[in-house]
Parts: structure tokens; C-alpha cells; sequence
């Protein structure tokens, strides 16, 4: 009787970490899409600075001219 005690709490504790392992690993899969996100919105952000600089430069140029 007492090892099926143990069997069966051995069974529920590992099935916890069981558990626990996969969500620690959708919550670390979700973090890198957000980390992949964000790169990607800075990058956007980044094109968009530099498309503005580039009109800024031009519309400086013809007025110098």
C-alpha cells in the first residue's frame, strides 16, 4: 500500500513539473516573439528616420541652389 502511495505521488509531482516545464517554455517562446517584434518595429522606425533626413537633405540642397 505504501508504494502505491509513493507511486502515485511521484506521479503527481512529476506530472507538475511536467507541467511547469512547458510553460516555462510557451511563456520564453512568447517573450521572443515580442524581442523579434520589437527589432522589427525599431528596424520600420529606423527606415522611417532615415527616409526623413534624406527629404530633409534634399529640400536643404534646392534651396540652396
Amino acid at each position: 500500500m505504501k508504494t502505491l502511495l509513493v507511486i502515485a505521488v511521484t506521479a503527481a509531482l512529476a506530472g507538475c513539473g511536467v507541467e511547469a516545464v512547458g510553460t516555462a517554455a510557451t511563456a520564453a517562446s512568447i517573450k521572443k516573439q515580442e524581442l523579434e517584434q520589437g527589432q522589427r518595429t525599431m528596424q520600420q522606425t529606423q527606415q522611417k528616420i532615415d527616409g526623413a533626413m534624406q527629404q530633409l537633405q534634399q529640400r536643404a540642397g534646392s534651396t540652396d541652389q
